[in-house]
């Protein structure tokens, strides 16, 4: 690769990047492990909020990565430091999965379903009609209408499927309200992860394989990106746009030092 930027540190998606739904991708593992030997700080920064970090470093394991929580931060996690910082005392209905839901009773939050003052939505793939009606009754009650994430498709061995995105489309059309997202590509999660990082953004780099998510989160920011090409999003998807600051066809032609 041509010269480039040394960084302190790394914000790296996990699906499409480190691997691809059940498939592994081994140049990721090696350079994960790179970074591990060379104790160079990195966050695995993910829309995806159906795993507690803790469930994160298990899955990673199937992926041949050893990892800490202290590496870990999700739009779930992103979205309990929002909600302690401007909704401290608030009743919380729940459209999430399982994980969403522990770390919001976790951190002292009442879940109500019937005259809540939050409604939090994210990726949950038992959904039913009935909950998507009580969550548009809430919001269209004045409930605060906040989703994880806006990913509209997951891919994985199957091909794209659908996610937490596709939930809050439904929901805005169903509520006419806009959500205030903590995911990719949006501040809320950027911000929590750097101060788990603790670097500055000008000395890290965000790689992800997602245009619309991870390499628009980054340029939002103010952030360098790399986009990896095993994942979501090509070199003809992204013709036009804001170009990442780096393109590369997978993580075996980044080094670090």
């Amino acid at each position: 690769m041509d010269t480039k930027k040394e960084y302190k540190g790394f914000l790296i998606d996990l699906d499409g990047t480190v691997y691809l739904g059940k498939n592994r991708i081994p140049t990721a593992e090696r350079f994960i492990q790179q970074l591990n030997d060379l104790k160079i700080p990195y966050i695995f920064l993910t829309n995806n909020a159906s795993r507690r970090p803790e469930e994160v470093v298990a899955h990673l394991k199937n992926y041949n990565i050893d990892t800490t929580e202290a590496h870990v931060y999700t739009s779930g996690m992103a979205t309990i430091d929002y909600l302690k910082k401007h909704h401290p005392k608030a009743r919380i209905f729940p459209l999430s999965g399982e994980a969403v839901r522990s770390q919001l009773i976790e951190a002292g939050f009442e879940l109500d379903y019937e005259n809540p003052d939050v409604v939090v939505q994210s990726y949950k793939t038992d959904l039913t009609y009935e909950e998507l009606a009580q969550a548009t009754l809430a919001i269209r009650k004045g409930a605060t209408f906040i989703s994880t994430n806006p990913d509209t498709n997951l891919p994985s061995e199957r091909g794209l499927m659908p996610g937490s995105g596709a939930t809050m489309a439904f929901l805005m059309a169903s509520t006419q309200q806009e959500p205030i997202i903590m995911g990719k590509p949006h501040a809320v999660i950027m911000e929590g992860a750097l101060e788990q990082l603790q670097l500055q953004k000008e000395d890290v780099a965000l790689i992800g394989d997602n245009y619309t998510t991870d390499i628009k989160a980054g340029i939002d920011f103010g952030m360098d990106t790399i986009m990896v090409l095993t994942g979501f999003s090509t070199r003809e998807s992204i013709a036009g746009l804001t170009q990442p600051t780096y393109i590369i066809d997978d993580l075996s032609h980044w080094t670090v030092s």
